[in-house]
């Protein structure tokens, strides 16, 4: 089992061991190491990119339940340095915590997450309305993420004994999440709640960060 070193930390490099390289259909080839800084693509996050001694990530994946690099030329075994495009990595995070914020926002007024989407450019996040939710309006939206925003709060992750992560900033009560964030919500500036729209009883909030 790959160790996920970007559980742990918010380091974008590493030094690993590549445990095994195979030559897959695709033309292109599955990497797979000891430990890992990339995220692989899940949980409403794209994947990271970077790469491992001089060949390039071009994604990073889950097959059977292991984490697998995906590359366009051999990696040897042994050891080697894995570097994430930390530009890449950073927007991914702040798109994420971006996406937790507003989770934690519209649960205050009685509406409540039931999945996500960060990737840049297509990023939203999904609710279902609880007992006497309100209308919303993008106003109200961006009002309290900007409150919390300045509030300053420290990320804290948790990964209990039976390995479920749990991500939450401040007090605010947790979500269980195995993506990669930033390290305060005063990261999240220049969060811009685009849209807020109905439909089939369903709330979808659109979203980006500058």
């Amino acid at each position: 089992m790959t160790r996920k070193l970007y559980w742990e930390t918010g380091a974008t490099q590493a030094e690993v061991e590549v445990l095994a390289c195979e030559y897959l259909a695709s033309g292109d080839y599955g990497i797979r190491l000891d430990q890992t800084p990339f995220h692989p693509q899940g949980g409403g996050q794209r994947s990271d990119v970077g790469c491992i001694g001089n060949a390039d990530v071009i994604g990073v994946g889950f097959e059977n339940g292991e984490i697998v690099h995906y590359t366009r030329q051999a990696v040897a075994k042994g050891i080697a340095i894995a570097k994430v495009d930390a530009r890449e990595r950073d927007i991914h995070s702040r798109l994420h915590s971006a996406g937790h914020l507003i989770g934690h926002a519209l649960e205050a007024l009685h509406w409540n997450p039931i999945k996500a989407h960060h990737w840049p450019g297509e990023a939203r996040v999904v609710f279902s309305p609880g007992d006497h939710a309100p209308t919303i309006e993008v106003e109200e939206v961006q009002r309290l993420c900007e409150q919390l925003i300045a509030q300053n709060l420290p990320c804290r992750i948790r990964i209990d004994e039976g390995g479920f992560r749990k991500v939450g900033f401040g007090d605010l009560p947790p979500y269980a999440c195995g993506g990669t964030h930033v390290i305060s919500t005063a990261s999240l500036k220049g969060l811009r709640v685009l849209a807020a729209h109905l439909k089939k009883g369903q709330l979808t909030v659109q979203y980006d960060i500058q």
